[in-house]
């Protein structure tokens, strides 16, 4: 985008992305120079339709802010994405735990919490006595 209006860019940001980060704003206001130079490369690596499918490529930035650890409202940003992109939830759940084996346990929970939110997902309870273990937690 060619535009010198911080306001213009960062809504055609969130059109082309589906969503903006709070960096995003603050940066369109602090240093629009730096936000644009970022955005020019996110752009090619990510919006720009190559080889891979914007789908395949929200699937990407899941697993791989999940095993980076990214914040909660990040990742839940890009499943948001992929499931207007028609990406099932349980496609999403099956790229996330594609981090277990390499990221391990900790970082999996990171990415199965947001994805837990984002969907809806319900669990069991056990029907006998036991401690609580959090949303965290070993095994």
């Amino acid at each position: 985008m060619s535009t010198t209006d911080p306001q213009e860019y960062i809504d055609d940001m969130a059109r082309k992305r589906g969503y903006v980060l709070d960096y995003h704003k603050v940066m369109a206001r602090q240093d629009f120079d730096v936000l644009q130079a970022t955005n020019g490369l996110v752009n090619a690596a990510y919006l720009d339709q190559r080889t891979l499918d914007r789908r395949t490529k929200e699937l990407i930035f899941i697993v791989s802010l999940t095993v980076m650890r990214a914040s909660k409202g990040h990742i839940q940003s890009h499943i948001r994405v992929a499931l207007d992109l028609g990406v099932s939830p349980q496609e999403i759940l099956e790229a996330i735990e594609i981090s277990l084996p390499e990221a391990g346990i900790v970082a999996f929970q990171t990415g199965f919490d947001a994805w837990r939110e984002v969907v809806g997902a319900e669990g069991l309870e056990p029907t006998v006595a036991v401690h609580e273990g959090g949303s965290g937690g070993q095994g």
